[in-house]
Order: structure tokens, then C-alpha cells, then sequence
């Protein structure tokens, strides 16, 4: 039976889930992999949502109403967060206690039809995986705007984004951040915003640069058409990493499989897997490998303060680059 209505899409997407099986094995990663799948169903069923299907390392499931979807999505990151804290107290491997979840959670039309689902909604709420840092819930404003105003205070825009395989870009909200117990500081300074409120961050690769405002963000750097800052590079992905305005600071949020790595000017240098960290000073973000090795592609950061507009030639762009929203 064929039924058309309004609901709300979540998808779930567990990374992590390959170095389980480069340490285990494919037979007890599978097995880890299934108990976490179905652990994660649990907070959708207790929001009477439906499970719609399990996708290997993810899910997808149907509300009737976006309530319900955004506590579900709080409940699985809590879920997960538990299983990996018993990870950490019984000395499990490194490969479980390195799983992290993300979320994508959209609104719409959608065509219920053979015990799946199809439509825009669909489609919105599994890209905007590709967006998702590590451990974020990323939503569609029209699911902000099914949430009381309390909930929605928990969310912050992250403007519009361009969804692989989509004309129209989609504006697009994330949960508060909450890091998993146990999980480092994203800066070597704690999660304390920086002193002041620069007003610019310069990037510069090859012969390129330019100089982003807070109220410019969120832009994405990779190597696709989609990138506000494109690194024509095949290491690079198409998008790679995310730079939001947060806090009073510049955060920068990977989103690739190959990693993205900072080099800050004191010489340390900060891993990123599906994580974030603060940019301060100046340094070097490494897109694919680290700034250490000699032929990684790198992209030179600055946090500057400008009085006036960026010249033509501080916003000089990649050729073919296009903004985001």
C-alpha cells in the first residue's frame, strides 16, 4: 500500500565501524556493530518512531512529529556514549572506543511504499550526514521549527548549506555540541571561547586567500563545487572539512574519511576524525595528511582583525568557487 504524509526523516550513521574490523575481525566486528545498531533502535521506539531500516552501520527511521525525532537523536548519542564508556572501564579495543555517531534529521513530503520510504525528506536527511561532524545532530529548519522554544535554543544555524546531489541549498541547524566522556579538549586551552571577538580568519592556499567573517559562515573546504574554499587536490575530499562561527571563536570540524590535521604556531599539531577544534594565532590545517609530511595539502590560517571590508584581493577565490548558501 502507497501512503503519502508530512514526516519527519532521521538517519544514523556510525563511524568508526572499518577500524573494528581491521582489529577484530570481520566476524566480532560484525557482531559488535549489530549490538550497537540495535541499541540505537531502542531510543526510537521509545519515541514511537519506526525504524524504517538498518543500513550496515546506520539506520533510518520515520516520526510522525520532529519532537519526538530530536530526543530520539539525543537519546542515541547517550546511548552510544554509555557503550563506550564501558569500553574505556573494561579495556575494550581502541577500535570500539573510538565509534562515534551522526545524525541527519529532515521534514517533508515523503512516499511510504513497500515498507520504505522515498522522497526529498529522504534524500535531505542522508546528506546532511555528509555534513556532520563528530558526535552532531544536524536538522532542517523545518524540523527547528516543530520544537518548543526551549529545544530550539539548544540549536544553532549553521546558514545554508549545498547538499550533494541537490540544486537548492538547505538551511541548516546543529545540536549544541556535547563531547562523550572521556573525549579530549578541542583545543589544548579547553573549550573556553578565546578573549575578544576577531574579526576575520585569512586562508591561503598556492597563490589563493581569503578572509572570512563570522556572519560569512559556515564554509566548507575541499575540492568539490559545493566548496566555499576549494583545494583543487585528489587527497582532498569534495567536502572535506566545515569552519563555523562559534562562540566568538573559529571552529573548524572535519568531515572527511582521510582526516584533517592542524599545526598551530607553537609547533603542536591537532588530529581531527570526524572532530573539531578551535583555530587561534596562526598555523597550517593539513587536508588528508598532516602539515608534517612534505607533500600533504595544506591551507595557511590567520586570525586577523580588519577595520574595514577585505580588499578584492584578500577575497580572491579558487577559480570555479562558488559559495555555499
Amino acid at each position: 500500500m502507497t501512503q503519502i504524509a508530512d514526516r519527519t526523516v532521521l538517519f544514523a550513521d556510525l563511524r568508526g565501524s572499518t577500524s573494528l574490523f581491521e582489529t577484530l575481525g570481520n566476524a566480532e566486528a560484525t557482531s559488535v556493530v549489530t549490538h550497537c545498531i540495535n541499541a540505537l533502535t531502542q531510543p526510537v521506539q521509545a519515541q514511537n518512531g519506526q525504524v524504517v531500516k538498518t543500513l550496515g552501520d546506520g539506520l533510518m527511521a520515520v516520526f510522525t512529529e520532529s519532537a519526538p525525532a530530536v530526543q530520539a537523536a539525543i537519546a542515541m548519542h547517550e546511548v552510544l556514549d554509555g557503550m563506550v564508556q564501558k569500553g574505556h572501564e573494561r579495556g575494550a579495543s581502541s577500535g570500539l572506543r573510538g565509534l562515534r555517531l551522526q545524525v541527519g534529521i529532515a521534514r517533508g513530503e515523503i512516499v511510504e511504499m513497500g515498507g520504505d520510504c522515498f522522497g526529498d525528506a529522504v534524500n535531505v536527511a542522508a546528506r546532511l550526514l555528509d555534513h556532520a561532524g563528530d558526535n552532531e545532530t544536524l536538522v532542517t529548519v523545518e524540523v527547528l521549527s516543530g520544537l518548543a522554544a526551549e529545544q530550539q535554543a539548544r540549536f544553532r544555524s549553521l546558514d545554508r548549506l549545498t547538499l550533494r546531489g541537490r540544486a537548492e541549498p538547505v538551511q541548516v541547524h546543529v545540536l549544541g555540541r556535547r563531547r562523550a566522556r572521556g573525549e579530549g579538549a578541542i583545543t589544548q586551552f579547553g573549550d573556553v571561547a578565546i578573549a575578544g571577538e576577531p574579526q576575520g580568519l585569512r586562508l591561503a592556499w598556492e597563490q589563493h586567500s581569503r578572509v572570512f567573517r563570522g556572519r560569512e559562515l559556515p564554509a566548507v573546504l575541499g575540492r568539490g563545487p559545493q566548496a566555499m574554499f576549494r583545494v583543487d587536490d585528489s587527497r582532498v575530499s569534495r567536502s572535506h572539512a566545515r569552519l563555523d562561527w562559534y562562540g566568538g571563536s573559529y571552529q573548524l570540524t572535519d568531515l572527511s574519511f582521510n582526516g584533517t590535521y592542524v599545526r598551530f604556531a607553537d609547533g603542536e599539531i591537532v588530529s581531527l576524525r570526524r572532530g573539531s577544534c578551535l583555530l587561534h594565532g596562526s598555523g597550517t590545517i593539513g587536508l588528508g595528511s598532516s602539515p608534517s609530511d612534505g607533500d600533504a595539502a595544506c591551507v595557511r590560517f590567520e586570525v586577523v582583525h580588519v577595520d574595514a571590508e577585505p580588499t578584492p584581493q584578500e577575497r580572491d577565490t579558487v577559480s570555479g568557487q562558488r559559495p555555499i548558501g
